[in-house]
């Protein structure tokens, strides 16, 4: 059974179980005691991320950031690289744990929390937002709320940056990670403004569609 089916048969356990969000404890402990793999940790920045931040130019400097779901912690020390303030959360204490162990002089906030319950000190406190392959492997009757709660942490004109698998309606849901609906992410735009939108296939073999979106909320924050 190869790494995403092993993930899939696990999600599909605690799914059914009604405990959605469990499993990502268990698949890391599992892969922490060399019984399993994370079939999403890299152990390198996402190259969507790396690809917009240097073509966007940011600069981190006196700007606070947020990853979501940030696993093993690449993505948010290369914000930091870039002079964010980082902050960086997993609803996985086992993943927390490694990412303080690969990098033990970083200057990332690595914590534990729930995306669906956030600390209520992270309402649109921070300037950029970063998402990455957490809504897409959220059953559907989740997602939507989490798309929204996600939208709650940008701070006046911070920005969202938001990459997932994508598919159009008429293409079928297929498996976890599911693909998202271009009107998925739609609902981030009853408080946020939409600044672009890619869709695109990368550069895996085979090449998988994907959306890149980038995300606003103007001063006053009105969409």
């Amino acid at each position: 059974m190869s790494d995403r089916a092993c993930a899939r048969t696990l999600a599909r356990q605690y799914v059914t179980a009604d405990l959605p969000l469990d499993w990502f404890e268990v698949l890391y402990q599992e892969a922490a005691a060399g019984s399993a793999v994370v079939p999403w940790a890299d152990l390198q920045p996402n190259p969507n991320l790396v690809d917009w931040l240097d073509r966007t130019a940011t600069d981190g400097h006196n700007r606070q950031a947020l990853v979501i779901g940030s696993g093993y912690g690449d993505d948010a020390e290369e914000l930091a690289r870039r002079g964010f303030s980082v902050t960086a959360f997993d609803i996985s204490s086992t993943a927390i744990h490694r990412s303080r162990e690969r990098f033990p002089d970083s200057s990332v906030s690595y914590e534990i929390a729930n995306f669906l319950k956030p600390p209520a000190n992270w309402h649109r406190r921070f300037d950029f937002v970063f998402e990455a392959y957490t809504w897409q492997v959220l059953p559907p009757d989740l997602r939507a709320s989490a798309v929204r709660k996600t939208a709650e942490l940008v701070a006046s004109n911070g920005t969202l940056l938001v990459v997932t698998r994508a598919r159009d309606a008429t293409d079928p849901a297929g498996q976890m990670p599911w693909p998202l609906l271009r009107e998925e992410l739609a609902l981030l735009t009853t408080s946020l403004h939409e600044v672009a939108f890619e869709d695109f296939f990368d550069n895996e073999q085979p090449p998988v569609r994907r959306f890149r979106a980038e995300y606003r909320r103007d001063e006053g924050g009105n969409p």
